[in-house]
This record gives structure tokens, sequence and C-alpha cells, in this order.
């Protein structure tokens, strides 16, 4: 039996481009790895940040939509992000670092059992630096050696991802029934469930709220994605999808890897991805994300999608 092997990448919606590249460049000093469009409608940017090559597990991924309204935050969403960083001292430096910036954040405390420090960015975006206590990271992450924070102190990867639902049990009972996650504690309006046991890089946790569903906006979470290794494999959770009764979108090529999409009885959209073939399939890993890169169906429209878009440096 296939498993999942840990979250791939998450999408965001932000309002502006230029705004959201200099936040996760120069204040959280990710690597911008690709800068393209979003292939179901190309007059938008599809920014992705993550680590030196954007391995899968570190990518931050964004659609500019500058017409989209506020977020009006509720239930049946994904709600925070986690991101892991060294130490508790990287928390101390963090906290530091977002006081001199101006970057609302709370206090250091504690979030799924580990240090952590809840921050957000300019469009309100909900994040959380969780310590990594020095634990093994996987061995595709590759730091990148460029960015604007010192190296002890760098952002990782991706942690802990918050999902707020109104049926704990329903998106608890397609993790671990269908997907294979561990249930590493419970209580009545809580969970917390991991692809790798005792590992935060796979790591979800569910809380259980009424009320309405969140009307998304700018600074909303749009999807998580979660890894699978090749197409083989996509085939045979499509395949299971299906069989338990969920609506898949079929895979569809997405030129950096191959995915296929589904909401969970919630309506919490649920991405499947393949680690390959990576953002270096159209570029070497010194020029990724300098220029727009277009996946071989846009490529005759470069033209016209360039003279839409706005300069981000």
């Amino acid at each position: 039996m296939y498993t999942i092997t840990g979250h791939h990448h998450i999408s965001m919606i932000t309002k502006n481009a230029k705004m959201n590249n200099e936040f996760y460049l120069n204040i959280l000093g990710l690597r911008r790895v690709k800068k393209t469009v979003n292939q179901d409608d190309p007059s938008m940017y599809h920014l992705f940040y993550g680590d030196l090559t954007g391995s899968a597990g570190t990518e931050l991924s964004f659609f500019e939509m500058p017409m989209v309204g506020r977020t009006v935050r509720g239930t049946n969403a994904i709600t925070q992000i986690g991101l892991l960083v060294p130490s508790f001292e990287s928390l101390v430096f963090w906290k530091n670092r977002f006081e001199v910036l101006d970057v609302k954040h709370g206090e250091i405390t504690s979030y799924a059992g580990r240090d952590a420090l809840h921050f957000e960015d300019a469009e309100g975006l909900r994040m959380i630096l969780l310590n990594n206590n020095d634990e093994k990271v996987p061995d595709n992450w590759s730091m990148w050696e460029e960015s604007i924070v010192e190296q002890q102190h760098r952002i990782l990867g991706m942690g802990t991802v918050e999902i707020t639902v109104r049926h704990l049990d329903r998106l608890a009972k397609t993790l671990m029934g269908m997907f294979g996650y561990v249930e590493a504690s419970r209580s009545d309006n809580e969970g917390i469930y991991q692809s790798v046991a005792g590992q935060s890089l796979g790591e979800i946790v569910v809380k259980q709220e009424e009320g309405p569903s969140e009307k998304p906006g700018r600074g909303s979470i749009h999807h998580l994605a979660i890894r699978v290794k090749n197409e083989e494999e996509l085939r045979y959770w499509d395949q299971v999808v299906k069989e338990r009764g969920f609506h898949s979108s079929g895979i569809v090529d997405r030129f950096y890897f191959q995915s296929l999409y589904f909401r969970e009885s919630n309506g919490v959209l649920f991405e499947i991805a393949t680690d390959g073939p990576g953002f270096t399939v159209d570029s070497t890993i010194e020029a990724l994300g300098k220029e727009l890169d277009l996946p071989p169906f846009l490529e005759g429209q470069r033209a016209a999608i360039e003279a839409k878009l706005v300069p981000l440096d």
C-alpha cells in the first residue's frame, strides 16, 4: 500500500503580488523559486517560495487576484500554516525581527506540543513558526544560502497545518481511513494527525468549530497539497478517492508536478501532488524564480501574458 510522505505545498490568495513578493523574500527570507502564472487563468501571477529548489514540503504558493476582497474568517477552512525553524533561539530571533519590521505577531507560546510564535503577513494570512528542536529534516530539503536571514535561524520548511471544520470525525475518517494518517492525540474538539508518525512535516491539527463557513479572500488558504512520489502512486490515489465516494478532478498535468484535487466531506479542498519533475525542469538552479517561466502550452501566448503582468522586482 502506498503512503502519504508529508505535505507537498500549500496555496494561498494574495491581492498584490508585488507586496507578497517583498514579504516572503525580504522578511521571511524564503527563495522565490518559480515566477509563473495560474495555468487556468494566465492573467494572474502564480508565485512559489521555498528552499533552494522549492523542494516538496517547503513550498508556499500564491495566486494573485487583484480584485479579491477581504477574508471573512469561519469554519470549514484551512486556517493556519506552521513553518519549522531550527531552535527556540530561532523563535526569539524571529520575535525580535518581527518587532523591528512591524510584522503582526504574538508572544512565544506552544502549539501542537512545540514552542511556537504566531504571526500574520500583511494580508492577514495566519502562520506559526514552530521549534524543530534540531530534529532531522527530510533529505530532499536544501537550504538557500542567499537568504537575507542568517543561517542558524532560517525557515526550514512546512510543519503543522491547521484545518477548522464543523465535523471533526468526518475529516479524521478521511485522513486515517483513506490516507493512513496516525492519530497522535484527540479531544472532543481537536485532533492531531500525522502522515509520518512522530513528525510535524506531514502533521495536521483538526479543530472542530460551529458557525458559518469561511468566506475566502486575500490572505486565505485555497488548498493543501499532500505528497506522493510519482504518477503511479497518483493513479492509485485517484482510484481510492473515487472508491470512497469523493469527486476527483482526475489527474492534471501542472508541468512541474502532476496532481489531482478533491473536497473532503466538510468541503475543504485537498490536492495530491507528485514530487517531480520539479521546478528545475525548465530552469537551472541558479536561475530559479528570476524570469517568468511558462509551461509549454502557454509559451505561444508569452507576449500577451507578460503585457498584463506588473513587474515584481
